[in-house]
């Protein structure tokens, strides 16, 4: 026969239950968002610092996946919403105090940001779209032209959108610095939406913005050196890159050594990611896989060994969507007792 001793009735899970009401939606959506933060924040950098043709990747071809990215993580929130018709009320009212008041106007701002910042490098990025596709014409937004040399390329078929991409391509400086505001705000926010419950001890750390914000500066890096053709700018990226990698181990160990640090019910909750449950799949994952391994495969690239781009972008990748399941998760376990 088994004995137990129960001191307090809060140790019942009918009465002090463990929190599991976020599942694979909202860390998918943290991920997105902060990819999507990352690679709007460095399309923005070098167009305010004059470097568009330098690193014209960075510029004008991945931001393509951002607001991919933003809607992919926008239909993943609303699928965990309990009431998802009611999401619009998110836009009636503006709580300076609450993270998610900030993150759902953030998102307002800078979706339609990036789709517009996307349109208007479509002319340079894709000069046959629309040309080879036939079903494109039928969209009646676009016409085929034909320059005096025979080469084929399209326009906007209506005049307002002709106007409004001038305009735009005009004002791409100040749209720019719009944009890298947002994007911090936004990368930073994936970040203090877990700080903000104080009532997880894991989250409850002012490390998660900041550690957020340079995750997704790391996995946009990450993207950009993948996609890009140019060594040079490749190169670049991969410096860049990392850098955030330190930066992201310094204040992963400062999180943790902090809250070994910190009172009783903090030391529980991050004993989670150094001997508990969690260990095996942040340390494997996150550290090693995500960041240990990238790294010293970036810095062997960087002493011209042969190494595939793909690899340590795809484990940057992989690394920064684990980091956020695994804080999601672990973080729902722990709880204040007392």
């Amino acid at each position: 026969m088994r004995e137990e001793l129960i001191t307090s009735s809060r140790m019942n899970p009918h009465i002090d239950p463990v929190l599991h009401i976020w599942e694979w939606q909202i860390p998918l959506y943290l991920f997105l968002g902060g990819l999507a933060a990352g690679l709007l924040f460095f399309a923005a950098y070098y167009t305010i610092s004059g470097k568009t043709e330098k690193y014209r990747t960075a510029v004008k071809i991945a931001p393509i996946i951002a607001p991919i990215a933003i809607i992919l993580g926008l239909m993943a929130l609303l699928l965990d919403l309990k009431h998802p018709a009611y999401f619009w009320q998110l836009y009636t009212t503006i709580r300076l105090e609450s993270p998610m008041s900030w993150g759902a106007w953030t998102l307002g701002a800078v979706a339609p940001l990036s789709i517009v910042w996307v349109v208007v490098n479509l002319k340079e990025i894709f000069p046959a779209f629309g040309c080879k596709v036939p079903f494109i014409k039928r969209l009646l937004i676009m016409v085929i032209k034909e320059a005096d040399n025979g080469d084929v390329k399209w326009d906007w078929k209506w005049e307002f959108l002709q106007k409004f991409e001038k305009f735009v391509i005009k004002q791409r400086v100040p749209m720019a610095w719009a944009m890298i505001v947002l994007a911090l705000i936004l990368g930073v926010y994936t970040g203090i939406l877990l700080s903000a419950f104080n009532a997880r001890p894991l989250w409850n750390t002012s490390i998660l913005g900041p550690l957020f914000l340079t995750s997704g500066l790391s996995t946009a890096a990450a993207t950009i050196m993948w996609l890009s053709k140019d060594h040079h700018e490749r190169t670049i990226f991969s410096k860049i890159d990392l850098m955030l990698i330190t930066i992201e181990l310094f204040l992963i160990s400062h999180l943790i050594m902090g809250m070994l640090a910190g009172s009783e019910v903090q030391i529980q909750a991050v004993e989670l990611l150094i001997g508990g449950e969690f260990t095996v799949a942040f340390w494997t994952n996150v550290i090693v896989l995500g960041l240990v391994v990238p790294a010293i495969l970036e810095i062997l690239e960087l002493f011209k060994f042969k190494v595939p781009v793909a690899v340590p972008a795809f484990l940057i990748l992989w690394g920064g969507l684990m980091f956020r399941f695994i804080m999601t998760d672990a973080g729902q376990v722990t709880r204040y007792l007392y």
